[in-house]
């Protein structure tokens, strides 16, 4: 009987904990996440980054487009500090990708979270949940030249 009871309870608290999960829509600054230590530590300056229709000379060769979705821990965190951490991440993400295919810009970034376009030259999409931390981008690898 203890060990039906144990069961029980495992399964209560294993679906009580689902049913109060948390998934958090943020939209934050871009300018202020890049205004902190990390990003002007850690970003190439050599590959540029376009947010939404933000405009960019004509380009001398596309490489595609793709996507970064990155999580980090949340635990311990502020919201908005775990969301310029993993917006950091999935960029760098981007930046390596633009480095591989040859490019020196992507252009047209946008959050596509769960697969979901949000296009803002001002803000950037995150989702916050009970543990992880979560940003998705899209954008298009160019080189655009000087």
């Amino acid at each position: 009987m203890k060990f039906f009871t144990l069961i029980i309870s495992a399964t209560l608290l294993l679906t009580s904990s689902q049913a109060f999960s948390r998934d958090t829509k943020l939209m934050l600054s871009i300018d202020d996440a890049f205004q902190t230590s990390d990003f002007k530590d850690k970003l190439d300056p050599n590959i540029k980054f376009y947010f939404g229709d933000q405009k960019y000379s004509t380009s001398k060769q596309s490489y595609g487009t793709f996507v970064s979705n990155k999580k980090t821990n949340g635990v311990g965190k502020s919201d908005e500090r775990a969301c310029r951490w993993v917006f950091l991440s999935a960029l760098l993400s981007l930046q390596e990708r633009a480095k591989t295919e040859g490019g020196d810009s992507l252009v047209n970034v946008i959050s596509y979270y769960k697969k979901n376009k949000m296009s803002s030259e001002t803000e950037f999409e995150c989702h916050a949940g009970n543990i992880m931390v979560g940003v998705a981008l899209q954008g298009k690898v160019v080189k655009l030249g000087k």
